[in-house]
């Protein structure tokens, strides 16, 4: 079972390896107030295809309350 972790784990792996390899960062994109919200969890990320393009967009996504976020397939 693939779990949000692993998902997550792998679209860093997917966005790195497009870039090369690697990817500089500055260092204040490592801040609290830029990795989650106000109650210390982190932000979701989510992936969609955009049709007919071949191509996925990945993006910040409000992350649901409490323990519910999870994988969602649409």
């Amino acid at each position: 079972m693939t779990t949000p972790a692993d998902m997550s784990h792998a679209m860093l792996v997917a966005i790195l390896m497009h870039h090369g390899g690697s990817l500089d960062l500055p260092a204040g994109a490592f801040t609290p107030d830029a990795l989650g919200g106000m109650d210390g969890a982190f932000h979701a990320v989510g992936m969609e295809p955009l049709p007919g393009t071949g191509m996925i967009r990945i993006s910040v996504q409000p992350r649901p309350a409490g323990d519910d976020g999870g994988i969602t397939r649409l």
